[in-house]
């Protein structure tokens, strides 16, 4: 395979990024990119010069060697079955669905088919993190406290709890999906939303929520995440194990022992240009390092949900 045709199913916000590290990437171009707005299609289209296709059905048949699914959460569905009845390699962004059910019979088709798959959880693609994740392998994690403190995303869909799922679904499932990865699966969850949501027209989202978190492993957590502010304050997650603290966002990892500490700064957008490029490499046949394939993200998936499962009923979840 001299180049990997890529097909961009979506092109909204995270398509075009998508498209722009694909670009870029010497062993990729991007082929075709179909949108249910031609206007956004055209718009990614002209801008790296490629094809408008009017649905996904057009687009596979123009023959590509792997598809990108980039929609909003509602959306999933019948994009991804498309392309796993086609056999082609498939790349989704998280969330991967608001429907558990619609999730879980994509799992399974992806396992019969074997179809090659991976989602867009970037963070585990970040030197910090691997540098994190030596530094706990020893120890016994006892505490982890993680945070996403954000803004209302300029989408229409986004402050409507059918169409995004809330915060914590859309936006904290990164910093869950690090937690799983650093410390271990989560077996219960307990949480509350504030029942008021963002100062947003229609919004109906709660605008704060706090979870409370199990692991298997015995430690203990919390996260809480809201959306009220106009502005990004902070995202990540602060693991406390024996005799070591380390807080771990995109951009910086702290480690601290004693009076001794360290900081290693970091590239978010190496991440992100990192998942691509191990995804492209899989599909051409070369290096195997996709570290989240569409099994591992509905793990991660199921507990953004039974989060929101618990803050929406008051009681705990076992996950």
């Amino acid at each position: 395979m001299a180049v990997a045709r890529v097909g961009l199913v979506g092109a909204g916000g995270v398509a075009q990024r998508h498209a722009r590290v694909l670009s870029q990437l010497p062993d990729a171009q991007v082929t075709g990119v179909t949108d249910v707005v031609p206007a956004a299609a055209e718009s990614l289209a002209s801008t790296y010069g490629t094809k408008v296709f009017p649905d996904v059905e057009a687009l596979l048949s123009e023959g590509v060697d792997a598809v990108y699914v980039c929609v909003p959460p509602f959306a999933h569905g019948p994009a991804e079955q498309a392309v796993i009845a086609a056999g082609i390699p498939l790349f989704v962004e998280k969330p991967i669905s608001l429907d558990h059910d619609i999730a879980v019979s994509l799992a399974k088709q992806i396992a019969e088919s074997n179809v090659l798959t991976a989602v867009g959880h970037h963070w585990r693609y970040l030197a910090i993190v691997d540098k994190a994740r030596t530094l706990l392998a020893d120890r016994d994690v006892r505490l982890v406290t993680g945070a996403w403190l954000d803004k209302v995303p300029p989408v229409g869909w986004w402050p409507h709890r059918d169409r995004s799922g809330g915060p914590v679904v859309e936006q904290a499932a990164h910093v869950l999906d690090l937690a799983r990865y650093l410390v271990g699966e989560v077996t219960q969850v307990s949480a509350v939303g504030s029942g008021t949501p963002p100062s947003v027209p229609g919004a109906d989202i709660d605008g704060s929520t706090v979870a409370t978190l199990r692991f298997a492993g015995g430690a203990i957590g919390t996260l809480a995440a809201t959306c009220v502010l106009g502005w990004k304050e902070r995202a990540g997650l602060e693991i406390y194990a024996d005799g070591l603290a380390l807080s771990v966002a995109e951009d910086k990892l702290t480690i601290r022992s004693g009076d001794d500490i360290t900081t290693v700064d970091s590239d978010p957008e190496s991440a992100r240009v990192a998942v691509d490029a191990a995804f492209i490499r899989a599909v051409r046949g070369e290096e195997q390092d996709i570290r989240v394939p569409y099994a591992e993200a509905l793990r991660t998936h199921e507990l953004a949900l039974a989060v929101a499962a618990s803050a929406a009923s008051g009681r705990s979840v076992d996950v």
